[in-house]
């Protein structure tokens, strides 16, 4: 009895390592070769599909209104979420990737009311572009 008790709690020990180990090794989307993004045309859309029934009106989740490029790049109530210019270490791009281990972080929500889905690696590689190109 006590050796299925150890057993079972090696197995345990050892799905929880391998779960963390994935949500670590988790790579980005390469950035997208189009030149010029801008936010009104290429990025609002990706926004408007996936973050801004969350991230707009009176009470937006996180303080982060999404519905503008001004609330964007004004970030959250625990700060900014992108860094133009470096978009392999903005947190929105994490987020949106799952590349944080903190699954709470992923964006948008798996398993969320409204059913979004998770966004591409072409809108992630989107993103990273119009990050690096400014992020205007």
């Amino acid at each position: 009895m006590k050796m299925t008790k150890n057993l079972l709690l090696t197995l345990a020990a050892t799905l929880v390592v391998t779960a963390a180990v994935r949500a670590q090794d988790t790579t980005l989307p390469p950035a997208s070769d189009k030149k010029d993004v801008t936010y009104v045309t290429d990025i609002k859309p990706i926004f408007e599909a996936s973050c801004v029934k969350c991230h707009s009106g009176d009470k937006p989740k996180a303080r982060l209104h999404m519905d503008t490029l001004a609330g964007v790049l004004k970030g959250t109530k625990q700060g900014k979420i992108l860094t133009p210019g470096d978009s392999a270490n903005s947190f929105i791009i994490k987020s949106v990737a799952h590349a944080v281990k903190d699954t709470d972080a992923w964006m948008p929500p798996l398993h969320n009311k409204a059913g979004i889905l998770p966004l591409t690696p072409e809108q992630i590689g989107l993103l990273r572009a119009w990050i690096d190109q400014g992020a205007k």
